[in-house]
């Protein structure tokens, strides 16, 4: 019997949230970022979904948002032609980073010396983060605005994206090794160490990449057209979002279908697993976030499994319960298998 997907609701946001990343494990748990329309990026706890803070200062869209690994840094690319550096600890603003046109991804290196940008205006950008002053390296030969740049391959090469085109370069050199054209116009890219995978989505499809030689692994069509697309770390399922609002969960080794459900009021943008696998974080045009547990009934974070009682020899439908739950916080998604009912939302917004 399939259980109720039971997400948490991320409230906080006033616009469509367009990318979200979350940081490594440390030792205080990990870490969640959004980027949103509204131009103010959030931190929260990314197990729970509770709000930590709001990063003050774009003038425009912020695009994209990431966290280094250890989450004591954040970065996030913005259409007011600028990419910025944050403490992701006390929230302040540590550097601004001037572009040409708007800027769609930021992406740390390892220790978090080096920052790539990509946007508009078709360059790479490499800053080095301990000497802001200097005007950071530049790799020109994308012909359309980049959508997506991301350090592969111990940082050693970049991968990045514009409109059909993905591109493998080698840092040392700044030399393309490799590119590839797609279809359809790339929807996002996810880069999977574990393995060197590059995960690309574009239409319906969602295809598998070797980081290393851009040969592709493998693919799956899905049933409308696809935003987002995330493997889960141990590489046992998929999970893809797109203009349907609806979330579909795949067998990576089958290609099976293992789950679908109305997931968001709205197209879903981006989808990711959180590092320790246990669940998936989406991100709307409906201006919210939910996180969905990878395994449903399990007992993680708010949620708290309940052990099914027989009553009268007939099995009840297993529940996920969660705490502080008003009965005026139920939301009818009007699907048969998702069941929102608890609500994250910071308490002061600036």
């Amino acid at each position: 019997m399939a259980m109720r997907q039971t997400p948490l609701t991320c409230s906080g946001h006033t616009r469509p949230v367009v990318d979200l990343a979350f940081s490594d494990v440390t030792p205080y748990g990990f870490f969640l970022i959004s980027a949103c329309k509204d131009g103010k990026p959030m931190l929260r706890q990314g197990d729970t979904g509770d709000w930590i803070g709001t990063f003050l200062g774009h003038k425009g869209a912020v695009w994209g948002a990431t966290l280094n690994q250890d989450a004591t840094k954040a970065a996030t690319a913005a259409a007011d032609f600028t990419a910025k550096l944050w403490d992701a600890v006390s929230g302040d603003e540590l550097l601004t980073l001037a572009h040409k046109h708007i800027v769609k991804s930021v992406d740390f290196t390892q220790d978090s010396n080096y920052l790539l940008t990509g946007g508009q205006d078709k360059l790479l950008r490499i800053y080095d983060l301990n000497k802001p002053e200097a005007d950071p390296e530049m790799v020109s030969g994308h012909t359309s605005g980049i959508k997506k740049a991301l350090w592969s391959s111990d940082d050693r090469q970049i991968l990045s994206a514009d409109d059909k085109t993905v591109r493998l370069w080698d840092r040392s050199t700044f030399t393309e090794v490799k590119a590839i054209n797609v279809a359809m116009s790339v929807s996002s890219m996810e880069y999977v160490p574990e393995g060197e995978i590059l995960v690309i989505t574009y239409g319906r499809t969602i295809a598998f990449h070797s980081a290393e030689t851009l040969e592709q692994i493998k693919s799956f069509e899905a049933p409308a057209t696809i935003n987002s697309a995330s493997l889960h770390p141990e590489k046992e399922c998929l999970v893809a979002g797109g203009e349907d609002f609806k979330l579909y969960k795949y067998d990576y080794n089958s290609g099976e279908e293992l789950e679908s459900y109305k997931g968001h009021f709205g197209p879903i943008h981006c989808v990711r697993f959180s590092p320790d696998g246990e669940l998936y974080a989406s991100g709307s045009e409906d201006g919210t976030l939910r996180l969905w547990q990878t395994t449903v009934g399990k007992t993680y974070g708010l949620w708290k499994c309940v052990i099914p009682e027989e009553e009268g020899g007939e099995l009840v439908k297993p529940k996920t319960s969660l705490p502080g739950t008003a009965e005026e916080e139920l939301e009818d998604l009007g699907s048969d298998n998702s069941d929102p009912i608890y609500s994250t939302t910071p308490e002061v917004q600036a």
